[in-house]
């Protein structure tokens, strides 16, 4: 069936629910954004409420500025969003969904340089919020995509080596300070934030892009932190998906019901020795068992429950040994036939003495 149209127009571009095996030209995730983007081209397929289509009863509808950030997170890992917007019996658009996508329209008319042609963040993690890039042959443009405003005003841009040429605010051209560090560049913001969604700050970049990757490391008590955003989260494909959720403010990694999935930090170590693998976590079901793999050392984890997928408690996984210096990863993967799910919000590495 689909070789004739291939045929009849060679450039047609497919998806994978076609079936048959046939995976298609890319990828469509749908209801959730992969928390690392994905190694082939993809397209985040989303509703602006709950439904596909239109429902009279469904008034659950997403924000502008949930809707706003998708947009921007969805773009800074390489992908395009479909967003739904389902047309009532009449044939007229939903009032709600038409002040959603006018507040959209309104930011892109102003940011719209920082989303459209843009490619994939080349930081690996931000916590104040997103980056897209542009590239040409002569400058690299780093849109940074502030979703938190810091509250002394300074912006780190982490590991970012190459000298800024300019760096200034995209809704107003408003020239910003920068100044390099030992951590990367600071950019310094006016006291005042110019979006609440999203404000976006351009920088210029004198040369080649150069980033030193940035990763946990040990502190002065010799603990590593390995925080959720910074973790890698490996998901099978379709069904259920583990991904960041929030709650009491915090992140944590949540929806993890598949015992396909499995999350992996990188971290450097200073001092090599054995370390207690301490996570805090949420457990409903009376008990889930899991595998934490770092080094040279593999441990089956038996752990029960804490009372709800909101009850948050320290909880000892063992020990593992790190024999040497350098960067190591660590992974939690399910044991398939033991796993219920989890919400994990952290992973400390202390060490033993």
């Amino acid at each position: 069936m689909l070789q004739p149209l291939i045929t009849l127009q060679p450039g047609i571009i497919t998806n994978n629910r076609l079936g048959g095996g046939y995976r298609g030209d890319l990828i469509t995730p749908e209801q959730h954004i992969p928390a690392t983007g994905l190694d082939y081209d993809w397209e985040a397929c989303m509703t602006m409420n709950d439904t596909w289509g239109f429902k009279s009863y469904d008034n659950n509808w997403k924000s502008t500025k949930t809707l706003l950030q998708n947009l921007v997170d969805i773009a800074s890992k390489g992908g395009n969003y479909l967003l739904n917007v389902g047309p009532k019996v009449d044939g007229t658009f939903p009032e709600e969904s038409i002040e959603r996508l006018k507040e959209v329209g309104q930011w892109m008319k102003v940011n719209g340089e920082s989303i459209y042609g843009t490619a994939a963040s080349p930081f690996a993690k931000l916590t104040w919020g997103r980056c897209t890039k542009k590239v040409t042959d002569n400058q690299t443009v780093l849109y940074l995509h502030i979703f938190d405003w810091p509250a002394d005003g300074e912006l780190l841009v982490p590991g970012l080596k190459t000298p800024v040429a300019k760096a200034s605010l995209l809704a107003n051209g408003k020239i910003l300070k920068t100044t390099r560090t030992e951590d990367g560049i600071m950019v310094t913001l006016p006291k005042e934030l110019v979006d609440p969604i999203d404000t976006v700050c351009v920088l210029r970049l004198d040369g080649e892009l150069k980033i030193e990757k940035v990763l946990p490391t040990q502190d002065a008590g010799g603990r590593i932190l390995l925080p959720v955003t910074l973790a890698g989260i490996h998901n099978p494909g379709y069904g259920d998906h583990a991904k960041i959720e929030t709650k009491y403010g915090k992140p944590n990694i949540g929806y993890w019901t598949d015992a396909r999935a499995w999350v992996q930090w990188s971290f450097k170590v200073s001092q090599a020795g054995p370390f207690e693998v301490i996570a805090e976590l949420a457990i409903e079901a009376p008990e889930t068992k899991f595998e934490v793999i770092a080094g040279s050392s593999k441990l089956q984890v038996s752990v029960t429950s804490t009372g709800g997928y909101d009850k948050f408690k320290e909880v000892s996984l063992g020990q593992i040994e790190i024999s040497k210096a350098g960067v190591h990863t660590l992974q939690i993967k399910p044991i398939k036939a033991q796993w219920k799910p989890m919400n994990l919000q952290s992973v400390l590495l202390a060490p033993k003495k």
